[in-house]
C-alpha cells in the first residue's frame, strides 16, 4: 500500500529547507509508518534532491510526523531556478512511497 493510502502531506520551506509533514488518517496505522517511513528511508527516497541531513519529528498527539530535509532547495527560494522552488511537490512526492503491512 501507498502511504497516499493512509494520510495526507504538507510541505512547506525556510531557506534551503524543505519541511514535510505527514498527518496519518488513522492512529492504527501510526506505529507501522514509524517503523518503515524512517529518516534515512526519506532520504534516500528523494535523491540528489536533498544534499544534507534529513531529521523526523514524530507528533503521536497528532497522528503525525515531520520530516525536515537540510540542503533541499538549491539555495532557497530566491537563489534556486527549479521549477517548484518552495518544494510544494515533496509533498505529493513523499505520499508515494509504499509501506509493507
Amino acid at each position: 500500500m501507498k502511504l497516499r493510502d493512509l494520510a495526507h502531506a504538507r510541505a512547506g520551506d525556510k531557506g534551503d529547507v524543505s519541511n514535510v509533514s505527514l498527518i496519518l488518517d488513522d492512529a492504527r496505522y501510526y506505529a507501522l509508518v514509524r517503523e518503515q517511513i524512517t529518516a534515512d528511508r526519506v532520504k534516500a527516497w528523494f535523491g540528489p534532491l536533498v544534499a544534507g541531513a534529513v531529521e523526523r519529528y514524530e507528533i503521536p498527539s497528532l497522528n503525525a510526523f515531520n520530516f525536515v530535509m537540510r540542503g533541499a532547495l538549491g539555495g532557497g527560494v530566491t537563489r534556486s531556478l527549479a521549477l517548484d522552488p518552495h518544494g510544494k511537490t515533496r509533498s505529493g512526492w513523499l505520499l508515494e512511497m509504499s509501506l509493507e503491512a
